[in-house]
């Protein structure tokens, strides 16, 4: 059976998902509390309701259907590898849904961003790089990320989510204080800190660590673009 890096990259992955019913699965368990989690940290980061927010890797809106009744209306973006998973949480979780336009939901998965208004204030990746292989290094999907978002000119924070892992423990599966057991060779992957801040700091972007308890053990980074 072949293996794959991720799930996610799995051909016909999200297919089978949906055609289950199993749009919430598909982004992970603890759908309520988790999405509770990001918007409190969002809020916590100074979200407003006049902000513009950009959902990396929105899936299933565990976090829009929060968001979007928050914000003012057409606040909200959301990207993802499948924009039929946005369409299936739009349809089944967001109530109140004349305050999102589904245009506004970007199928997207090389972090360009493009087709995303240009007014965003806040980003937010929660969940999605421990996903992806190859996230640290210049060329990796942090760093593209951070490409993307530098376009942004009215882009005043991004958070993002990783597994870490120590040095001593790296090479091989890693137990997370949350009991997951991370990789650096599969999904979810973890990453070095050093990694992280290097990527940081080559995009020119300043960033602070969170040390809070979030779910699974992923660990917080607040980031600003550096203002010329």
């Amino acid at each position: 059976m072949a293996r794959y890096p991720s799930p996610y990259l799995k051909p016909g992955f999200y297919d089978e998902a949906l055609s289950k019913g199993r749009h919430r699965d598909i982004v992970g368990g603890r759908w309520d509390e988790t999405g509770r989690v990001q918007m409190a940290l969002l809020q916590g980061a100074g979200l407003e309701p006049w902000h513009h927010l950009l959902d990396i890797g929105a899936g299933s809106l565990r976090l829009g259907c929060k968001a979007v009744p928050y914000l003012e209306p057409g606040h909200y973006w959301g990207t993802d590898a499948s924009r039929a998973l946005m369409l299936a949480g739009y349809e089944a979780e967001l109530s109140e849904k004349e305050r999102l336009d589904p245009a506004q939901l970007v199928e997207e998965a090389v972090f360009a961003f493009e087709g995303v208004g240009a007014a965003i204030t806040h980003a937010i990746a929660f969940g999605v790089f421990p996903h992806l292989p190859e996230v640290g290094g210049p060329e990796g999907a942090l760093a593209r990320a951070l490409a993307g978002l530098a376009r942004f000119e009215a882009l005043e924070m991004f958070l993002f989510t990783v597994f870490l892992a120590p040095d001593a423990a790296f090479a091989a599966g890693f137990r997370q204080v949350d009991g997951v057991v991370t990789h650096p060779d599969r999904a979810p992957y973890h990453l070095r800190a050093a990694e992280v801040w290097a990527v940081l700091e080559r995009a020119g972007w300043v960033a602070e660590m969170d040390a809070r308890w979030l779910p699974r053990g992923q660990v917080l980074f607040r980031a600003r673009p550096q203002k010329v």
